[in-house]
């Protein structure tokens, strides 16, 4: 759970309780609970998803709904589409292998996900004044599940959705036209660069990941075959009796209990390690997205300013012509002009967004990630020791047998 506060001058415009006494705003928000629900195929997990907060527009200071993953794909839909220029947080991905998901481990990891991806948004002085996250946070199930049913195919969208697919799908056809091998790009050497980083952030997160991965699974294996190992040495040692017996139970009882420090730090490593650099992984993905938007803007900027150029050549030949047709011409080269300011103001924005975006994701990574390597390092030592502490017990005993 993590608690987020706007500043009483902040940018929400939202005023503080009146009273001086009073604590300042804040929001917090706790993803608890899983539970499965229904039967086969159509069984899934629901989570209680709890939000205390005394923001005025709120519902009260503390409020309780049950949400399921698809309410929160619908959120992050919701927020991907109204806020161009802003990274929205990932949501983790969604498990087709069937044995996994309703494993009590993965629905640990899912409920571990959604509570970062929805504290994310909470904490963002942006995202936190979205309808759509209060709506999350307060609506019941039905009115919840209605959202979502509106939401669902390209003939539910709203006009602005329609206006994007077209423009996209325009350029395609602009592209094709005028032999272009790629669209027109925005050259700008600070955002190539961070382009670039972008690119190579999430091959190297992916790689990381990968081999952490490995590490979990390599706890794991080594884990069971102590355990393997333990029961056959205390097999032995009941077969031996005297002192020798003794200490064969003993390596067995270590083994064994060194076997149950590794699958737990296994967990832990999953938890706190492998699975914050997978999110990563997921968040890189996810800025790529608004990188694309940013693309689509600027293409859409300069495809609207020079078909201005050319509706105005064709005016002015219209003009000159003393035409019937100048005035639906002027008409039309008019809403073309407050398109095209339309679109300048949209690319703009998501510039500005971005650039503020990008100083905030560098902050958040380093101190997010820079968490997990700590995590990770205390538990390894931690394991380190336990190790060496275990079969450190046990030399005395053993250097007493190979004496005698």
């Amino acid at each position: 759970m993590i608690t987020t506060q706007r500043s009483p001058n902040g940018g929400s415009g939202l005023h503080s309780p009146r009273s001086p006494s009073s604590q300042p705003p804040f929001l917090s928000v706790s993803v608890t609970d899983p539970a499965k629900m229904g039967n086969g195929v159509q069984a899934y997990i629901s989570y209680k998803v709890i939000t205390k907060t005394n923001f005025p527009e709120y519902q009260g200071s503390e409020k309780i709904v049950i949400r399921r993953y698809s309410d929160f794909v619908w959120l992050r839909d919701r927020l991907f589409e109204k806020y161009k220029g802003i990274f929205i947080p990932p949501l983790p991905e969604k498990n087709t292998v069937e044995k996994f998901r309703f494993s009590a481990e993965f629905i640990e990891m899912r409920r571990q996900a959604l509570d970062t991806f929805v504290n994310r948004i909470a904490l963002h002085h942006e995202l936190q004044q979205s309808d759509d996250l209060r709506t999350f946070l307060q609506a019941d199930e039905q009115t919840m599940e209605r959202a979502r049913s509106q939401d669902t195919g390209i003939f539910k969208k709203k006009p602005s959705d329609l206006m994007q697919i077209f423009w996209g799908v325009q350029s395609k056809v602009t592209d094709v036209v005028l032999g272009k091998e790629k669209p027109v790009e925005e050259s700008n050497p600070e955002y190539e660069k961070f382009k670039k980083y972008i690119s190579e952030l999430e091959d190297n997160l992916a790689e990381a990941q990968k081999h952490a991965y490995r590490l979990v699974k390599r706890h794991r294996e080594l884990g069971q075959s102590l355990a393997d190992f333990g029961k056959a040495i205390k097999l032995l040692g009941a077969c031996e009796g005297n002192a020798l017996g003794t200490a064969f139970s003993e390596v067995g009882a270590k083994s064994e209990m060194l076997s149950i420090k590794l699958q737990r730090e296994a967990h832990h490593l999953l938890m706190n390690f492998e699975e914050p650099l997978k999110d990563y992984v997921r968040a890189v993905q996810s800025i790529k997205g608004t990188i694309a938007e940013r693309a689509n803007a600027f293409r859409q900027q300069c495809e609207l300013a020079e078909t201005i150029k050319l509706k105005e050549i064709d005016l002015n030949k219209l003009r000159l012509m003393r035409s019937e047709k100048m005035l639906d011409a002027e008409h039309e080269y008019e809403e073309l002009k407050s398109q095209g300011e339309e679109a300048t103001k949209r690319f703009d924005t998501i510039v500005r967004l971005m650039n503020e975006e990008i100083v905030r994701f560098q902050d958040q990574r380093t101190q997010e990630l820079g968490r997990a390597f700590h995590e990770f390092a205390k538990g390894q030592a931690r394991l380190a020791n336990a190790i060496a502490d275990a079969w450190r017990s046990l030399i005395p005993k053993l250097d007493s047998l190979s004496v005698s």
